[in-house]
């Protein structure tokens, strides 16, 4: 089973707070690590809980209010400092691009390193990203600027050999590496092996998807779909239901509704308002409706299901 799991950097909307930073999250996902989202204070939050932040080769912005990409030139800065030459990918809206030379050539910062751009702009789900390891898609949100979700899957690179099936085959270990490879082969006496004969199914690929700042929307479930771990804002609880539509939010129970609706096996709760000084009426008004339900907390770690 490859390794896919979130660290969350930060859980708060709109302003840090004591217990929670602004947001952001670092995916590791069969050994690429991806950064989502980069509030105010992230790279303190890399450092504060040991995270590998030099192997970070990609980084989401989903939308540019300031609680999600202001420690972004700080963290590019850092890291060049520190040393590093190897490139970077950013995605986010085509105006960030823009906002970070206006930054460098102000500061006189010069990167080390090469970073390429993609600006999102997509009005469907759209892969922007993918390897033998993981697919990387991007798709709209419904919030007061131009907002994107994300979603990572996980891809898997060999097969597992099937040791009942292979007790009397009398292959070799050339063999068996053709065979994880998903290849059939021919033996010298003309016969095949087939693959599919002596290693074990695919797992069904787990895929984590992040909404940030958003509203529901008819389309959202439809972008969701196949949704394995969902991370959903909840900036408000329903007894706010009015402030989160004006706002373009959402409540516990709008993301709790939604992952019903997806599929989804796991909620996480997230993007919190600095009114509630604990989550557990989030908790408690999400689980009515579904019951694999979390409120995230600044420095956990979180496995995709």
């Amino acid at each position: 089973m490859n390794n896919f799991n979130v660290l969350i950097l930060g859980s708060s909307a709109a302003v840090p707070t004591t217990s929670r930073a602004c947001s952001s999250q670092l995916v590791n996902c069969n050994n690429r690590y991806l950064l989502i989202d980069c509030g105010e204070g992230t790279q303190i939050q890399l450092r504060k809980f040991n995270a590998p932040f030099q192997r970070i080769n990609h980084i989401l912005i989903s939308h540019l209010h300031g609680d999600h990409f202001y420690g972004l030139p700080g963290l590019l800065g850092t890291m060049s400092l520190l040393g590093r030459t190897s490139g970077i990918k950013i995605y986010g809206p085509p105006a960030l691009l823009d906002i970070l030379m206006v930054m460098f050539k102000a500061s006189d910062t010069k990167l080390n390193f090469n970073f390429s751009f993609t600006a999102l702009e997509m009005k469907t789900k759209d892969i922007v990203f993918e390897d033998d390891g993981m697919r990387i898609s991007a798709f709209p949100l419904k919030h007061r600027i131009k907002t994107f979700g994300f979603q990572i899957e996980e891809k898997f690179q060999r097969y597992k050999i099937n040791k009942q099936a292979i007790l009397e085959s009398k292959l070799t270990n050339e063999h068996f590496k053709l065979l994880t490879q998903g290849k059939d082969f021919q033996r010298l006496d003309g016969s095949w092996v087939k693959y599919v004969d002596y290693t074990l199914p695919m797992p069904t690929p787990r895929i984590y998807s992040y909404c940030s700042d958003t509203k529901p929307f008819p389309n959202q479930s439809g972008f969701l779909k196949g949704t394995s771990t969902l991370y959903h804002e909840a900036t408000f609880l329903n007894d706010r239901k009015e402030r989160a539509e004006q706002t373009f939010h959402s409540t516990a129970k709008d993301a709790a509704l939604m992952a019903l609706s997806c599929g989804a096996r796991k909620l996480l709760l997230g993007h919190f308002s600095s009114r509630y000084v604990d989550t557990l009426g989030h908790t408690n008004e999400a689980q009515e409706i579904f019951k694999d339900v979390e409120a995230v907390k600044d420095g956990e770690i979180y496995e995709v299901k």
